[in-house]
């Protein structure tokens, strides 16, 4: 229920029960909301449930526990980290940001965090948002979800679901049902709290943008979005059906010391976790970000690959807005000293995985042309962001332009300084800008050198480029340069750098010389 003027707008009153929640910084903020029935014990890999809902006041003014993940203290060298405890599988959450729990009908932004389907949380400071239902004048829900091994992991139909529990039989991607159940408690709930049901946005990163355009095409969310902001989607993943997945699961078993799923349920969840890092040292493999966790196509929860969800029925009316970096594999390799000493062969070897034997060597020539001065290093990284983020995110691009439903398509250019300049413009990096929150990103040391002038100037150019496309569809606004869709005849990408510039065809060359590869080819996940 809404509150009229002068009532108590930190208390809302909605069908699973009372909350209250906090003023912060003049905007009403509900925290560690539950949207679906604890996943633990029986529930363990098994659908979202509907919360019982709860009687009295449900305190909502602190953040919740963060999805069970790998935890390295002190973090990594690029983000500084990315989820922090406390961990645990109670954490079927969203938190809310809005300018007041009132009947305006604001338009809704949901972002779903990223982490390679292995880390991260809504409630992280970077993806607070605070900016966005300030600047924007909008109701912003974040997410947790499970991830890693307990939002992953593929039992197949005996292992995932009882003859008694969800009567649809599905049993894979746990992660996706949270998703469909935080998305249907957004369409229920949000009106009292200030949105709009009938205009959400869902937006994410990385694995985050994978889940965001599995969620815009899956038959239970038709109608439900309105909109999809795709960051940096690592659609070149090769993602297994349910016989290849098997396999993995079965060397997880014998990770775990498990025989069965029954076996698994009895483990501590900590054990789980462990078991998921003896995964990614068996799923490594040179020249491919490590992808331990999947979803996967089983033909029921999840029926396509997420790069063709939006080309397909109703879901070719959503507006679609999607880009990536200019370096995104360099977030992986490029501090990595055993990469840093690959040579000429080993590269070219890893190109003919892709491209054969025979075109190998003309393909890394074209991209040693590319960047002049590169090392061999630098022509494999830039084939793993071609082959991951780039090439599939302009066939996306193109294939939407044929069906007269034209994307918005950007690349992020701004190179950080850090680490001499050795990352470039790297995965994520187009985080701290989109979200203009530069205060909230300070333990990351892949911002350390950044210029304030140029970094405050695109920040603000781009988060009310995210604004006013949430709010109308359209990424324009009049401190930037005119946006025009992707079409098959110019091309448009807009460049985000220290001066952003609309250009045709950006992304021309790696678009081109994949033509000859067909499919892009599994190249892995990234981390965020």
């Amino acid at each position: 229920m809404a509150h009229s003027p002068g009532e108590d707008t930190t208390v809302v009153d909605l069908p699973a029960g009372r909350l209250r929640g906090a003023i912060e910084d003049g905007l009403a903020v509900f925290r560690a909301v539950p949207y679906a029935a604890p996943p633990v014990g029986d529930l363990r890999w098994r659908p979202a449930r509907p919360h019982p809902g709860w009687s009295g006041t449900r305190d909502a003014t602190a953040d919740g526990p963060s999805a069970p993940q790998m935890y390295r203290e002190g973090g990594d060298p690029v983000l500084g980290g990315h989820g922090s405890p406390p961990f645990d599988e109670d954490c079927l959450t969203l938190n809310v940001w809005t300018p007041a729990a009132d009947t305006a009908r604001r338009p809704v932004l949901v972002w779903i965090h990223g982490g390679g389907f292995v880390s991260g949380s809504g409630s992280l400071p970077g993806y607070s948002g605070e900016t966005f239902a300030r600047d924007g004048d909008l109701v912003v829900v974040s997410v947790n979800y499970r991830i890693g091994p307990l939002g992953y992991l593929y039992l197949g139909p005996e292992g995932g679901e009882s003859d008694e529990s969800d009567e649809s039989g599905e049993s894979g991607n746990p992660w996706l049902s949270d998703q469909l159940a935080a998305l249907r408690w957004v369409k229920e709930n949000i009106a009292a709290l200030g949105g709009d049901p009938e205009s959400i946005t869902v937006a994410g990163q990385s694995g985050g943008a994978v889940s965001t355009a599995a969620l815009a095409g899956h038959p239970q969310a038709q109608g439900l979005v309105k909109r999809v902001i795709l960051q940096s989607p690592p659609f070149g993943l090769d993602l297994p059906g349910p016989a290849a997945y098997l396999e993995r699961t079965a060397a997880y078993l014998e990770l775990a010391g498990a025989e069965d799923a029954a076996e698994l349920r009895a483990l501590p969840w900590p054990d789980l976790i462990g078991a998921g890092a003896g995964l990614f040292a068996l799923t490594t493999r040179w020249g491919y970000w490590p992808t331990p966790f999947l979803p996967v196509v089983d033909g029921t929860t999840l029926r396509r690959h997420p790069a063709e969800a939006l080309l397909h029925g109703p879901a070719t009316g959503i507006d679609v807005m999607i880009g990536w970096t200019r370096e995104e594999a360099n977030f992986g390799f490029a501090l990595d000293e055993g990469y840093a000493a690959a040579t000429r062969e080993q590269v070219t070897g890893r190109i003919a995985e892709t491209f054969g034997a025979e075109a190998a060597p003309e393909v890394y020539a074209a991209y040693e042309r590319a960047r002049p001065g590169a090392r061999p290093a630098d022509v494999l990284m830039d084939l793993i962001t071609d082959e991951l983020f780039r090439v599939p995110a302009v066939r996306l691009a193109e294939a939407r332009a044929a069906l007269d439903r034209p994307v918005w398509a950007y690349q992020f250019d701004l190179p950080t300084p850090a680490y001499e300049g050795r990352l470039g413009a790297a995965h994520c990096l187009e985080l701290p800008f989109v979200f203009d929150n530069f205060d909230q990103w300070s333990h990351a040391p892949f911002l350390a050198g950044l210029t304030p002038a140029v970094r405050d100037g695109l920040a603000y150019a781009m988060h009310r480029a995210w604004i006013a496309f949430v709010r109308t569809g359209d990424p324009n606004h009049p401190d930037l340069p005119r946006w025009q869709p992707y079409d098959t005849r110019t091309r448009t990408t807009m460049r985000f750098d220290s001066v952003i510039t609309a250009l045709a065809d950006l992304a021309g060359p790696s678009r081109l010389l994949h033509e000859r590869s067909g499919p892009t080819g599994p190249a892995g996940s990234p981390h965020a």
